[in-house]
């Protein structure tokens, strides 16, 4: 039987696993990160990934649940859970060093992806490590491409350049997914890495000529900005003291991911579109004032942003 109308979720799809921070291990990955974000903001969100039977594995579960995130639809089995070594960089952001061969987080196969027929889910967050990693970006891929039937696609990249160093390789890899999305969150670091510089504004611009609805661009300490067809839109950051900023991006794209439900994609304008730049960017300040992925709940973003008026 299909779900309906509100019992409908959000799908998010993509890794979970262990950062390994200088003082302690926290839960991770980007996708994960973003499908806690969402549940802290109310939203009926399912996680689709690998969870491990091993303590790690036991812990990332544990992450999940308690934050309201739905785990109907993960495997679960007895290989290691992936872990991210994190190291602080000079200019204030990290660095991931992964390790995931042999991990159960990348074992996406069509015998456990969920059918998208039957759950017709209302949005699928996707990204990161799980559309590169082999052979299990493939099953995605072409799961995905079926769930687009659906449902839009939001697709992070979450550029690693350690895990394809080949910057051609990567590209040809982001725009396949570009392809079949709808709106595209990524950073400025992560268009220059695979464009160069002197392209980011035209790369959006082809992107959104061939029929991407929204591009979300976060600029670290310059902002974020959204690009439609008729609209280019940005917001400074809001300030509160900084800790980290891990987890920062996958706040902004869950956010943005929530807006697109609540709103449908073809609102997201003028008024709207600029008030949920400014919801972004007060919750990754939230995120970014205490260590490792820690999203803000509805009610200390709602706090936030009445304080920010």
């Amino acid at each position: 039987m299909r779900e309906t109308g509100k019992h409908r979720p959000i799908w998010v799809a993509g890794e979970i696993l262990i950062d390994i921070l200088p003082d302690q291990e926290v839960v991770g990955g980007g996708p994960a990160n973003a499908a806690r974000a969402l549940a802290r903001m109310g939203s009926h969100t399912e996680f689709i990934g690998g969870l491990s039977t091993d303590a790690r594995g036991i812990r990332a579960r544990t992450a999940l649940i308690n934050d309201g995130v739905g785990i109907n639809h993960t495997l679960t089995g007895n290989k290691p859970t992936c872990t991210a070594q994190v190291g602080p960089r000079e200019d204030g952001t990290v660095e991931f060093k992964f390790k995931f061969d042999g991990t159960i987080t990348f074992d996406y196969d069509v015998s456990w992806l969920p059918d998208p027929y039957k759950y017709q889910p209302t949005l699928l967050h996707i990204g990161s490590l799980g559309t590169l990693v082999e052979p299990g970006a493939t099953a995605l891929y072409n799961w995905a491409k079926q769930t687009a039937d659906f449902a839009p696609i939001f697709f992070d990249p979450n550029v690693r350049p350690l895990v394809i160093k080949d910057a051609a390789k990567y590209r040809a890899d982001v725009e396949k997914w570009v392809d079949i999305s709808s709106v595209v969150k990524l950073s400025d670091e992560d268009l220059v890495w695979l464009y160069g510089i002197d392209k980011i504004e035209s790369v959006i611009s082809r992107w959104i000529e061939n029929g991407l609805q929204l591009v979300v661009l976060t600029k670290g300490s310059q902002g974020i900005e959204a690009f439609t067809a008729d609209e280019h839109i940005s917001v400074p950051i809001y300030e509160l003291p900084f800790v980290d900023g891990v987890g920062a991006g996958d706040t902004v794209g869950a956010v943005f991911a929530n807006a697109v439900v609540k709103n449908g994609i073809t609102n997201l304008r003028g008024n709207l579109l600029s008030e949920t730049l400014r919801c972004a960017s007060v919750a990754a300040a939230i995120t970014c004032s205490r260590p490792g992925a820690q999203p803000p709940t509805r009610f200390e973003l709602a706090t936030e942003l009445e304080k920010s008026e």
